[in-house]
């Protein structure tokens, strides 16, 4: 009996676990991806999810700042995928932010072009997967100026501006830009520089056609809906107004911008490092590389994608700049112990 008993209690237990292992595979597992707002096809949340089994979470956020104070006050354990900006990848590596990639997990790496890697944010390629890249520039409603012959001086100059104008809230992108308007090096750790662009911009902030600091999509909303004539935005926002408002213009201003590369990172305490490689290996597959490019008209760093998007794409300038273009436009650089010196400079221009 004492047999028949233990040997009933083995298979209960047995089938107990089976049955709570069971349920582990079968509940539906959740990817948590931390990313700007609009920067995501919805189609493919849903296809990724028919295709994978596993659930997508978006967090949203606006601006770098913004998404790296989220990640040191509640934690990285929130999130498996973090997309960011070239230009804070080194920042987010020395917080302990983000973790190293594993490239055999992500097989359709081999989709990414040659010039993608080694960039100076992971000259190693170790810590990201590019997402899309872009450009800065200036949305404006006015048919008569010629993109080609814009200046920084159509918004920190008062006697050339024609209405309500905003500009982008993020430091180190708007700090540079002004630092291109007056002629310095957009990358420059030099205090008398930085000291100028503050000027610059507070002088701007002195217009009464200035209304104030803004999200890229934000201002694009703000010129498509006609409260402004212009703003500080990325060139898919301005792309994706234009298609709504075909007498809206966008331009990379005669002194300059910079390009930049958003990337997809691993957080540092993903709670699903697995999903997160499958999200990554899923944008990196050529169709879907392209599907994305095409809903956020931003330029794609997926060669196989080339392939399958259409010649109206490829041509398009506010998407893809000409040759011209990139001849006067730099990637921003990390500032090392320098971003002390933006951190206080960019306090300055919000609040003086």
């Amino acid at each position: 009996m004492k047999h028949f008993l233990l040997a009933f209690f083995l298979i209960a237990t047995t089938a107990l676990i089976a049955c709570k292992e069971q349920k582990q595979v079968d509940r539906p597992k959740t990817v948590s991806v931390l990313i700007y707002s609009e920067y995501i096809d919805p189609a493919m949340l849903d296809d990724f999810e028919k295709k994978t089994g596993y659930k997508i979470h978006l967090e949203l956020y606006e601006a770098q700042e913004e998404m790296i104070s989220k990640l040191q006050s509640i934690g990285t354990g929130h999130y498996d995928v973090i997309i960011a900006s070239d230009v804070v990848i080194q920042q987010m590596v020395r917080l302990g932010l983000i973790a190293p990639i594993n490239p055999e997990k992500v097989p359709n790496r081999k989709n990414i072009a040659i010039q993608f890697f080694n960039r100076p944010y992971d000259s190693t390629n170790t810590y990201t997967i590019p997402y899309l890249w872009g450009t800065t520039g200036i949305l404006y409603r006015d048919k008569t100026i010629n993109p080609d012959s814009v200046s920084y001086s159509m918004l920190f100059n008062s006697s050339k501006t024609k209405g309500n104008f905003s500009f982008l809230n993020e430091s180190r992108s708007m700090l540079s830009l002004a630092l291109l308007s007056v002629g310095c090096d957009a990358n420059s750790t030099s205090q008398n520089d930085i000291n100028k662009a503050v000027d610059h911009i507070l002088q701007a902030k002195k217009d009464p056609h200035f209304i104030g600091f803004d999200g890229s999509i934000g201002g694009k909303d703000k010129v498509l809906s006609g409260m402004n004539w212009a703003a500080v935005v990325f060139n898919g926002d301005a792309q994706a107004a234009m298609f709504e408002d075909s007498t809206l213009q966008f331009a990379i201003p005669k002194e300059g911008s910079f390009m930049w590369v958003d990337a997809m990172t691993l957080s540092s305490n993903a709670p699903n490092p697995d999903g997160a490689y499958t999200f990554m290996n899923y944008v990196l597959d050529a169709k879907n590389g392209a599907q994305l490019a095409q809903y956020i008209n931003y330029a794609t760093p997926n060669k196989a994608s080339l392939d399958v998007l259409d010649s109206m794409y490829k041509k398009n300038r506010v998407i893809n700049p000409p040759p011209e273009t990139f001849a006067r436009m730099v990637y921003l650089k990390d500032l090392g112990e320098a971003a002390m010196m933006y951190d206080e400079a960019w306090t300055n221009a919000k609040t003086r």
